[in-house]
């Protein structure tokens, strides 16, 4: 689907409400399956994207900034011949979500944003120096670091068969999945679609992104723009143990949500809810969607 000047793949179920899901680091639509068909069969309209550089959709050198981001979601739901919809997106999808929100909120009805925070959250907690208490996310950020220098990062995404995925997406998920026959699938998916050309350059572009901007003019322009508490509700649904995004920081997005928000938490869930507990974040998701 052409949106925003580049390609988009997508997966669609349903009718009804219009719900676009976005998903994070290393992922793709199909990390979205059990809500593809959970949502679809609750009565909604339901499509997942590949982001720019992920998946089947199109892999330009740029563009993996927020403005653009949000510019493919909005493009998108122009291009799906919407004129809004509720944006549910995961980790990175979140951020991309929230800021979608602020940005181009006559496009969003709601948000939903599940294992992340606002962008503003995150950047002040990781911000903080990585001693103590106050420096936690910082810590468990340490990875955006790693991932700044040139080439070294994508070959160690890809090596072995993509292993390092699968240990990213191990080490940042509750205990209690990591030993089901469910975790194995959706290890050798991801593991499978990192492999993919370009697709680790692009994954990693996010983050280079991210980081770099807070010493430039257009990551002050950022700040500027989603600093204001957005119009619609946003769901946050968290996992307890999220070792990625801290349940503190997710916390400390509440001055950024909207009017009859919610904030949900999932106990023994890591930094995934939607594939460590899918059946009780569709409930969720279901639950707030029909409220809007």
């Amino acid at each position: 689907m052409s949106a925003n000047g580049i390609l988009l793949h997508v997966a669609e179920a349903g009718a009804g409400e219009p719900v676009l899901l976005l998903h994070g680091f290393a992922g793709m639509w199909w990390t979205w399956h059990h809500q593809l068909r959970d949502l679809a069969e609750a009565g909604f309209r339901v499509v997942a994207v590949d982001l720019r550089g992920y998946g089947d959709s199109d892999k330009p050198p740029r563009g993996y900034d927020a403005w653009t981001a949000a510019g493919d979601v909005a493009g998108l739901i122009r291009a799906l011949g919407l004129r809004s919809a509720h944006v549910v997106g995961h980790s990175w999808g979140g951020l991309l979500a929230w800021s979608a929100a602020a940005m181009r909120p006559r496009v969003v009805r709601s948000v939903g944003v599940l294992g992340g925070a606002h962008p503003l959250a995150l950047r002040q907690a990781a911000g903080r120096l990585p001693f103590g208490r106050r420096g936690a996310q910082a810590r468990a950020s340490s990875h955006v670091l790693r991932f700044q220098v040139p080439m070294a990062p994508e070959k160690r995404l890809v090596t072995d068969d993509a292993a390092y995925t699968g240990e990213l997406l191990a080490s940042w998920s509750g205990e209690a999945w990591r030993g089901t026959d469910d975790f194995t699938e959706t290890a050798a998916t991801l593991r499978h679609a990192m492999r993919i050309p370009g697709v680790a350059h692009s994954a990693l572009e996010y983050y280079r992104w991210a980081l770099r901007s807070q010493f430039r003019g257009d990551g002050r322009r950022f700040r500027r723009d989603v600093d204001a508490r957005v119009t619609m509700p946003v769901l946050q649904l968290h996992g307890e143990d999220d070792p990625c995004v801290l349940l503190s920081t997710a916390r400390d997005s509440a001055p950024w949500r909207g009017p009859h928000s919610e904030f949900v938490t999932l106990p023994g869930v890591g930094h995934f809810p939607h594939l460590e507990a899918p059946a009780e974040t569709s409930a969720i998701l279901a639950s707030f969607l029909r409220g809007r």
